[in-house]
């Protein structure tokens, strides 16, 4: 069974966590119903960025992004060649090790 491992965030997880999750589950589900307070905006529709992450390992087993999810990272803070929007990611049989980028370009948010 694979993990995330997400590492710390000073908000949205400050001690980091270890997740077990299925391999085809979603990143952003899995990462939510362990816990880790993954912002977004959109409800998972890949409208926003609000839940974009840094796949710091593993990668090169995800399926690659499409047009769609590529266009609206194009718009998020921070990004790097290894972003993912979490709503798009489906979890392989790698670990995979998160990072929580500090800030979002979220406008509104429910937590403030």
């Amino acid at each position: 069974m694979p993990k995330i491992i997400i590492l710390p965030h000073n908000e949205r997880c400050p001690d980091g966590a270890v997740i077990d999750v299925e391999p085809g589950a979603v990143l952003i589900d899995a990462a939510l119903a362990g816990g880790v307070k993954i912002e977004h905006a959109c409800e998972m529709a890949c409208a926003c960025t609000t839940c974009h992450v840094i796949v710091r390992e593993g990668f090169d087993s995800l399926e690659p992004s499409d047009e769609l999810e590529d266009d609206l990272l194009d718009k998020a803070w921070g990004l790097e060649p290894d972003s993912r929007l979490s709503c798009q990611v489906v979890v392989s049989d790698d670990d995979l090790v998160i990072e929580i980028p500090k800030y979002t370009i979220n406008q509104v948010s429910e937590n403030h």
